[in-house]
């Protein structure tokens, strides 16, 4: 090639880069005012969340909170001490953490059996079977605790934490069974097959092969559940009668005294104190996502 036709090449070059625009450019005036927007809104949904925490902060260590998010002139851990009693704390904390892993435990074994013919044998019945576990999903536990509590009172189970229990986790099934079932899709049935030629059983490959390689599944499932009973104040309010069984979630209501009074600085350090043990459940759970590695698991 010569030396006039690799000028001419790079003159060539050097043109098409003076045309080609720039990624470094500046943004023009319609994308930075979107921006502008979009940060905007992100500040006061922030602001929107951030102030009852705030709240929730400082009266905890104020002896004369209110209902005004300030800053307390003189802390103080007297709150604390006012609610560190067994009744009004311990009990009730220890209550709802037997009900909430009760009802974890239950729901995660369930829907595990629940979701693995789903996931794994095709039927006519599959769709059907789940769009009505959808459905169960989206009623109101309002509308079926008048059904619910006279079939307590018919069987004896009212003011029982086991029947409670029960209610509970069949109420958080479908979804978890919803759930289970789109996690356990995503591991291959070749896996288990191996198993299987191996002189696996069925319930053996789906403890020793299926259930681990579901772990970050599982754990967002534990979550929801767990979180969904901790937090679930009407059914025990409407099915647990004696205070000694009442979870933290129903015994809150202390705080609230008659003719509108509220000891707010007891019900916030309550509060946060109530808020541990979900936390610690999200930490303990976490450490399993993210693991799910099926890379080389499979040959293509």
């Amino acid at each position: 090639m010569s030396e006039a036709t690799v000028s001419t090449t790079r003159r060539a070059a050097r043109g098409n880069e003076r045309r080609r625009p720039h990624l470094n450019t500046p943004t023009s005036p319609r994308h930075g005012a979107s921006a502008f927007f979009a940060y905007l809104a992100m500040a006061i949904i922030f602001i929107v969340f951030i102030t009852p925490i705030l709240w929730l902060l400082f009266a905890a260590f104020d002896m004369k909170a209110t209902f005004q998010t300030k800053i307390p002139t003189h802390w103080t851990l007297d709150n604390f001490s006012a609610i560190m009693t067994t009744d009004l704390t311990f009990r009730p904390l220890w209550n709802s953490f037997v009900l909430s892993l009760a009802v974890t435990l239950i729901v995660l074994v369930c829907s595990v059996l629940c979701a693995y013919p789903l996931s794994r044998y095709q039927s006519r019945f599959n769709k059907p079977f789940l769009y009505t576990v959808l459905f169960g999903t989206c009623l109101p536990i309002s509308c079926l605790m008048v059904p619910v509590y006279a079939l307590f009172v018919s069987m004896g189970l009212l003011d029982s934490t086991v029947g409670t229990i029960l209610f509970m986790a069949a109420s958080s099934l479908p979804m978890a069974i919803w759930m289970t079932k789109n996690f356990m899709d995503s591991v291959p049935i070749e896996l288990e097959e191996a198993a299987w030629v191996d002189g696996a059983s069925l319930l053996r490959s789906l403890r020793l092969i299926v259930v681990p390689l579901m772990k970050p599944g599982l754990a967002v499932v534990s979550i929801y559940v767990f979180m969904g009973a901790w937090g679930n104040f009407f059914v025990p309010y409407m099915l647990l009668l004696s205070p000694s069984k009442q979870p933290a979630a129903v015994t809150i209501y202390s705080f609230f005294g008659l003719y509108g009074t509220v000891a707010y600085g007891q019900l916030a350090a309550f509060s946060l104190i109530y808020s541990i043990p979900v936390i610690v459940m999200y930490i303990i759970s976490n450490r399993f996502l993210g693991t799910y590695s099926l890379a080389g698991g499979v040959k293509g």
